[in-house]
């Protein structure tokens, strides 16, 4: 069924449809919130949460065709909650975190995904949003202006300057995979 369809019928209080919704989009829930929090239960707490405050608040959702980037700003207002909660600090350069990591899977697509991940949080908190709703999510930059209440000029000037970040941050290793395509879109 079309995404719209789900919208509105779950706007007028058909669960099921609620449900498939959030079915079409655990997956990048799950992948984002675990980029905040950096930890497999801090992020399913995120989501869990996150799909219960889009459940109770459905209603307000003002425009059906931005379901996911409203869905994702709850999600990202969640991550930041249960960090400040936590007061926890996410420290990149912790080596027995990226040796486990690392331990985990061996695969060089997962090592490269490990990188990039550790030099996307060494970033603003802004061009971190940037690049996880532009790349993670497809959001245009329409949309991700929207989320994040700036001008469409700001967020390509966030755009522009993340990417120029994570060259910077990734060139001084040798990874060949920066100049091969990753990077545009």
């Amino acid at each position: 069924m079309d995404e719209l369809k789900l919208i509105k019928k779950a706007k007028k209080g058909d669960d099921l449809a609620f449900e498939g919704l959030i079915g079409l989009h655990q997956d990048k829930l799950y992948r984002t919130a675990y980029l905040y929090v950096q930890n497999k239960e801090d992020a399913l707490d995120v989501v869990q949460e996150t799909v219960y405050k889009a459940y109770k608040s459905l209603a307000q959702l003002k425009e059906p065709s931005y379901f996911k980037t409203w869905l994702i700003r709850i999600l990202i207002h969640n991550a930041y909650e249960l960090l400040r909660s936590k007061k926890k600090v996410i420290n990149i350069n912790d080596e027995s975190k990226l040796i486990s990591l690392e331990s985990t899977n061996k695969t060089i697509q997962t090592e490269q995904q490990i990188d990039l991940q550790a030099a996307i949080q060494q970033l603003d908190v802004n061009y971190q949003k940037v690049i996880l709703l532009y790349y993670y999510h497809d959001l245009s930059i329409h949309q991700i202006a929207w989320q994040m209440e700036v001008p469409e000029g700001t967020v390509k000037t966030y755009l522009h300057r993340a990417r120029k970040a994570l060259k910077k941050i990734l060139e001084g290793s040798d990874f060949s995979w920066i100049n091969s395509g990753l990077m545009t879109r």
